[in-house]
C-alpha cells in the first residue's frame, strides 16, 4: 500500500524545486557573514535544512512529524551532509538549543490558528537566538489569500499519481482552505490500484503592521520586511512577504 514516505515524496515531486534555491540565495544575503547556526523550523523533508548544510552551516532541523524528520535523515544521507533533527512543536522551543540564525519559510507561520499562537512561535525564536541573531521567515500576503488563492484550482497528472488541489475561503479574515485528493499507485498491487488521500490545510495571515507589532512584543529590535524573494518593500501586489527581525 502506499506508505506516508510515498505521499511525502509526491509533496516533494509537486513543490516547485527553484523555490528552494530562492529561500536560500534570500537568507544568505540577509545572514550576517559569523552565522554558524541555523534552526529550521518546519523542516518537514529536509529539502531547505540540506541546502543549508551544503552551504557549511551547522543545521537543526525542526519538525512537528516523526516521519518527517525520518524522510530528512534520509536526505542528509543522500547527501551525505551531517544536521541535528528536532521533533518538537514551534510554538514549544524550549531545550532545543542557541542558534545564531532561525528560518520558517513555505509559509509555515500561516498554519498558526491565531495571533497568539503566532506570538508564542516569536517568543519561542527570540529565547534560542544568541544576542544579535537573525529570525527569518516568510507568510502570505493579503493579496495572495484574496486574489490569488480565491477560487484557485489545480489538476496534475504523473504517471504514478494524480492530484486535485482546491482552495476557498477560510473562516476568518484573510484566511483560506486548500482542499487536497492524491491518488497515488500502490507499488504492492498486482493490478494498477491507486491509493487515495484526502488532506484539508488551512491558512491565515495578518496585515505587515500585525507581524511587526508582535515580534516587537517578543521583544526583537530590529524588523525589516521585503517582497518575494528580493531585497524590495512589498507592494499592493506582493504575493509573499519576508520577515528579518534581529535580536539586540
Amino acid at each position: 500500500m502506499a506508505t506516508y514516505e510515498t505521499f511525502a515524496a509526491v509533496y516533494d515531486e509537486i513543490m516547485d524545486d527553484s523555490l528552494y534555491d530562492k529561500w536560500t540565495d534570500f537568507s544568505l544575503r540577509h545572514l550576517p557573514q559569523d552565522t554558524k547556526t541555523i534552526l529550521e523550523l518546519a523542516c518537514g523533508t529536509g529539502i531547505q535544512a540540506v541546502r543549508f548544510a551544503q552551504k557549511g552551516f551547522e543545521v537543526t532541523g525542526l519538525d512537528l512529524s516523526y516521519e518527517m524528520l525520518e524522510l530528512a535523515q534520509k536526505k542528509a544521507e543522500a547527501a551525505g551532509v551531517m544536521m541535528e533533527l528536532a521533533q518538537a512543536d514551534m510554538m514549544a522551543l524550549e531545550g532545543v538549543g542557541d542558534f545564531d540564525a532561525v528560518t520558517c519559510y513555505s509559509d509555515s507561520l500561516c498554519y498558526m490558528a491565531d495571533q497568539e499562537s503566532v506570538l508564542r512561535v516569536f517568543e519561542g525564536v527570540h529565547s534560542v537566538l544568541n544576542q544579535g541573531g537573525t529570525f527569518l521567515f516568510d507568510v502570505h500576503s493579503i493579496y495572495q489569500m484574496e486574489e490569488v488563492f480565491a477560487g484557485y484550482s489545480y489538476h496534475e497528472n504523473y504517471e504514478d499519481f494524480a492530484f486535485v488541489w482546491d482552495t476557498y475561503e477560510g473562516e476568518h479574515e484573510h484566511s483560506i482552505v486548500h482542499e487536497l485528493t492524491f491518488f497515488v499507485k500502490d507499488e504492492d498491487s498486482q493490478e494498477e490500484r491507486f491509493i487515495r488521500r484526502d488532506e484539508v490545510h488551512e491558512e491565515r495571515t495578518y496585515p505587515i503592521e500585525t507581524y511587526v507589532e508582535l515580534l516587537k512584543q517578543a521583544g526583537f529590535a530590529s524588523v525589516e520586511v521585503f517582497a518575494d524573494f528580493e531585497n524590495q518593500a512589498p507592494t499592493e501586489t506582493s504575493q509573499r512577504w519576508f520577515f528579518k527581525a534581529v535580536k539586540a
